[in-house]
C-alpha cells in the first residue's frame, strides 16, 4: 500500500514540477516529489525483508543496490542531456510518464500480504520535528554558492535552526511511546556502523560523480559530450559490485565485515588513483583516459559492494519489527550524504578555483576583461564547459586590446589549469572520506551476525 502511495506521490510531484510557472512552485512540488521518492526507496528495500528469508535477501538486495547505483550515475547525465536539448521541465515530465508503467506493474504483480500488522499510533510530533530539522539544513546546503555564502547569516541561521530541531527530535523520540525513529536501534553495532559508512560513502560518491565530466574536460581535454558518456564504466562496475556482493553474502554466509572492508578499500583506492591522474609523471600519464576508466571501474566496484553489503547487514541484524526503521535510517543517511557531498565539494572546488585563478591570470588580462566576466566564471567554474563562455572570453581579450588570440588561449589554459588543480583537491577530500569509512568499518562485528527471521534479535535491539 505504502509503495503504491509513494509511486503516486512521486508521479504527481514530478508532473507538478514540470508544469510549474514559478520558482516557489518548483520548490514546493519538489518537496512532494521528494516525499514520494523517499517512500519508494524505503518500501523497495523493506519489501525484500517481507518477501524473502534472511539467507536469500543478499542476491535480491544486490540487484536492487545495482539499480540504485546505476540510477545515481545515469540520472544526472540523462537529466543534463534532456535539459540541454529540450528544457528543464521536460526532465520532470518524462520522469512522471516513466512512473506510470511502474505503478501499473506494482499494482498488478506485487504480492498481497496474508495478514496486516497491528495498527500503531503515529508519532506526529516526531514527524514534525524531523521535517523541521532536515528541511532547513537541505535548503542551506543547496543554497551555498548559489544564493548565500558559507558564512552568510542566512546559511548559519538555517543550519542553527535545523540543529535545534534535530535536538528537539531526539528528545521527542526518547519520550514517545511509539517513536518514528526508535533511537535504541543505534545500540546495534551493525546498524550504527552501517549508517556512518553510508553517510561517508554517499558524500564521496555524489561529489565524485558531479565533477567527473568537468574533470575529463579540463584535465584530460575531452570534449563536453564524450565527457558525460565516459561515466559508462561506472555503470558496469556498480552493477557487478552490487550483484557480486549480494551473491557472495547469499552463498558464502554473512561475512559483512570482510566484504565491507574490501568494498571501502576498493572505493578509496580508485578515488585516490583518480586524484593522481593530473599530476606529472607516473605510468598512467602515457594513457590517462584509459587509466581513468580503469580507476572508475575500481571505484564503482567498491561502491556497489558497499550498498549491497550494508543493505543485507542491516536487514539481517534487525528484528522484523525494526527492519523498516533501520532500512529507512540507511536511506536517510544516503540522501543526507548526497546533499552534504554536493555542498561540501562545491564549496571546496569554488574556493580552490578562485585562489588558483588569482595566481594564474595576469593582471593586464584581468583588468581588460569586461567587469564581472571573470568573477562569474570564478563563481561557476562549470561555465567553462560551455563553448560560448570560452568564445566570450576570447572576444573580450581581442576586442579590448589586452592581447591577441594567443593571449586568449593562454587565459583559457590558465583557467583550465586552475580548475584541474581545484578538482584534484576535491577528489583528495573525497578519497579521504572513503578512507575514514574503511576505518569505521573495522568496528563492525568480527563474527557473522546471527540471521533474524520474524522474531530474532541481534544483541542491542
Amino acid at each position: 500500500m505504502f509503495l503504491v502511495i509513494g509511486i503516486v506521490t512521486f508521479i504527481a510531484g514530478s508532473a507538478l514540477v514540470g508544469l510549474s510557472t514559478s520558482m516557489n512552485q518548483v520548490i514546493s512540488f519538489r518537496l512532494v516529489q521528494g516525499i514520494g521518492s523517499g517512500m519508494i526507496m524505503t518500501c523497495s528495500y523493506v519489501s525484500i525483508a517481507d518477501l524473502f528469508r534472511p539467507e536469500d535477501r543478499g542476491k535480491f538486495l544486490g540487484v536492487l543496490g545495482a539499480l540504485y547505483a546505476v540510477a545515481t550515475v545515469v540520472g544526472p547525465v540523462m537529466g543534463a542531456f534532456v535539459a540541454e536539448w529540450l528544457s528543464w521541465y521536460w526532465v520532470f515530465l518524462i520522469i512522471a510518464l516513466a512512473g506510470v508503467p511502474a505503478l501499473a506493474l506494482t499494482v498488478r504483480f506485487y504480492p498481497r500480504p496474508n495478514s496486516l500488522p497491528p495498527q500503531r499510533e503515529l508519532d506526529y510530533p516526531g514527524m514534525a520535528a524531523l521535517v523541521l530539522a532536515v528541511a532547513p539544513v537541505a535548503l542551506a546546503l543547496s543554497s551555498i554558492g548559489v544564493l548565500y555564502a558559507w558564512d552568510a547569516r542566512e546559511t548559519i541561521g538555517l543550519l542553527a535552526f535545523g540543529a535545534a530541531m534535530a535536538a528537539l527530535f531526539v528528545v521527542i523520540e526518547f519520550r514517545s511511546s511509539s517513536p518514528i525513529m526508535p533511537l535504541r536501534i543505534y545500540r546495534n553495532r551493525t546498524v550504527a556502523v552501517a549508517v556512518v559508512v553510508t553517510l561517508l560513502t554517499s558524500v564521496s560518491l555524489h561529489g565524485f560523480v558531479l565533477f567527473l565530466p568537468l574533470y575529463f574536460h579540463a584535465a584530460l581535454g575531452v570534449s563536453v559530450t564524450p565527457a558525460g558518456t565516459m561515466l559508462a564504466p561506472m555503470l558496469l562496475g556498480m552493477v557487478l559490485g552490487a550483484i557480486l556482493a549480494g551473491q557472495l553474502l547469499s552463498r558464502a554466509g554473512s561475512h559483512y565485515r570482510m566484504q565491507l572492508l574490501v568494498s571501502t578499500a576498493l572505493m578509496a583506492a580508485g578515488m585516490y588513483l583518480f586524484s593522481t591522474l593530473s599530476e606529472g609523471g607516473g605510468f598512467a600519464q602515457s594513457r590517462p583516459i584509459l587509466y581513468s576508466q580503469i580507476y572508475l571501474v575500481i571505484t564503482a566496484l567498491g561502491f556497489g559492494g558497499v550498498v549491497a553489503t550494508l543493505s543485507v547487514a542491516v536487514q539481517n541484524a534487525a528484528s522484523f519489527q525494526f527492519v523498516g526503521v533501520a532500512t529507512a535510517a540507511l536511506q536517510f543517511c544516503r540522501s543526507l550524504g548526497g546533499m552534504v557531498g554536493l555542498a561540501a565539494t562545491g564549496g571546496v572546488m569554488v574556493q580552490s578555483f578562485r585562489s588558483g585563478t588569482d595566481v594564474t591570470v595576469p593582471d593586464n588580462v584581468r583588468s581588460a576583461l569586461p567587469e564581472g566576466l571573470l568573477e562569474s566564471v570564478k563563481e561557476d567554474p562549470q561555465a567553462l564547459l560551455d563553448p560560448a563562455t570560452a568564445q566570450t572570453l576570447r572576444e573580450a581579450i581581442v576586442e579590448t586590446g589586452a592581447g591577441d588570440v594567443t593571449v586568449a588561449d593562454g587565459l583559457l589554459n590558465s583557467l583550465n589549469l586552475a580548475l584541474t588543480e581545484a578538482l584534484s583537491d576535491v577528489f583528495t577530500v573525497l578519497w579521504v572520506a572513503v578512507a575514514l569509512s574503511f576505518l569505521v568499518a573495522l568496528f563492525l562485528n568480527m563474527r557473522p551476525a546471527k540471521l533474524n527471521g520474524d522474531s530474532g534479535l541481534e544483541a542491542g535491539i
